[in-house]
Order: structure tokens, then C-alpha cells, then sequence
């Protein structure tokens, strides 16, 4: 998919709305607080970084941090964020992205698996863990089902994706891709790499699947 042709590049400046919901705030502070204690002192892999709300974060506890977006609009943004001057960014899916020359350590991913269609699944994540090194903490961080009172999924394809409408700055709206993936779903999909420590930790807006991949021993 290019993101840079459905409405992702445009919406970009209009990112970090979807943290502003003061509704969100503890789960939000809570977040800020927990998630960059999980990566101090590792080689971090963000996919899908956006206009960096988390990279700001991450970056600063990590010994290494490549973020990763689709978007050279959204990367122009993400890269004046405080706290990322060690970050390095680079455009592209996960999919695409050469073998890194030293695998990472750590993966994660704010608002990113919810977005993937269902087709894309099983090849991302297989993208993913060739570029990490056995025994990696990965994180995926998304929206609860609570995000559907704001935005429902108003249709669905052939391929049981789900679409909102998201309106726009201008007064007009959006197509937007939305899943809600379940814990079973989450089993199913990683049962292939015998991941270790699979938990997924639900707040009320948001959800944290946190696993490791194997280690050599």
C-alpha cells in the first residue's frame, strides 16, 4: 500500500490529536512512564514511527534507534521531535527493508497493527523478525475497541478488513483502514516462532502486546 496516496501523508500533521483526547491522559502518562524503561540500553527497531509522538521517548533510553515510516512527510516530522538527534530514520514498509548489517534487540510499533490489512499480517511480521536478533523484546502498542465510539468501522472488505471514516481539517473525511486484533488472532500469528513471555497488557484506551522471540540457548 502506499500511504503517500490514501490520505496518510495529509493527515500527518493531524497525528498527535489521537493522543490529545483527554480521555486518554492516564493511560497516556502511564505509558510514557513504562514503555521507555522496556528499551534502555537496546538497539530499538520502530516501524510505522508516524510523526514521532514515541520515538521522543524511546529514543532517548535506546543504545541504537532506527525508526521506520512509509511517509517521507510524516519522517520531515518526526525528526524535529526533542530527544531524537541519536535516532536514525528511514522511509519504508517493513517488508522492504534490507537485512540489517547487526540484527536489533528490540522492536516496537505505536498504532501500526491495527492499520496493517489482514493480508499483510503474516509477511510483516515475518519482516520483522528476520531483522531481529534472537531473544528480542518486541512491543506493539494500539487503540482499545474504545476507539470505535469515536470512529466505527463502517464497512468491511472482502478480506474482513474494517473501515472508519476519520474527518478531516478541511470539513471533509477519510477511508481509513481499522482492525481490532484479538488475543487469539496475536497466538495464531506467532505460533510459527515459538515466542516466549507472550502477554498482552489492556488498558482502557489502548492495548500492549509485549513477547520475546527465541534465544540461542
Amino acid at each position: 500500500m502506499d500511504q503517500e496516496d490514501d490520505g496518510y501523508a495529509e493527515r500527518v500533521a493531524f497525528y498527535d490529536t489521537v493522543y490529545e483526547q483527554p480521555e486518554r491522559a492516564l493511560d497516556l502518562a502511564w505509558l510514557r512512564r513504562w514503555l521507555p524503561q522496556q528499551y534502555v540500553g537496546r538497539r530499538v527497531l520502530e516501524l510505522a514511527c508516524g510523526s514521532g509522538y514515541w520515538t521522543q521517548y524511546l529514543a532517548p533510553a535506546a543504545r541504537g534507534y532506527l525508526a521506520l515510516d512509509a511517509s517521507r512527510g510524516a519522517l520531515s516530522l518526526a525528526r524535529q521531535r526533542p530527544g531524537v538527534a541519536g535516532a536514525a530514520f528511514e522511509a519504508g514498509e517493513i517488508e522492504e527493508m534490507a537485512s540489517p548489517p547487526q540484527p536489533f534487540d528490540a522492536a516496537f510499533a505505536g498504532l501500526w497493527f491495527s492499520h496493517l490489512p489482514r493480508q499483510r499480517r503474516e509477511p510483516a511480521l515475518a519482516a520483522l523478525h528476520r531483522a531481529l536478533a534472537p531473544g528480542a523484546l518486541v512491543m506493539l502498542l494500539d487503540n482499545s475497541e474504545a476507539q470505535g465510539a469515536q470512529h466505527p468501522v463502517v464497512e468491511y472488505d472482502r478480506d474482513g478488513n474494517g473501515y472508519q471514516r476519520r474527518p478531516r481539517h478541511d470539513g471533509g473525511d477519510n477511508r481509513v483502514l481499522k482492525n481490532f486484533p484479538s488475543e487469539a488472532e496475536f497466538r495464531i500469528l506467532l505460533a510459527p516462532y515459538g515466542v516466549s513471555e507472550m502477554a498482552v497488557l489492556r488498558r482502557e484506551h489502548f492495548w500492549l502486546l509485549r513477547y520475546r522471540l527465541p534465544s540461542l540457548h
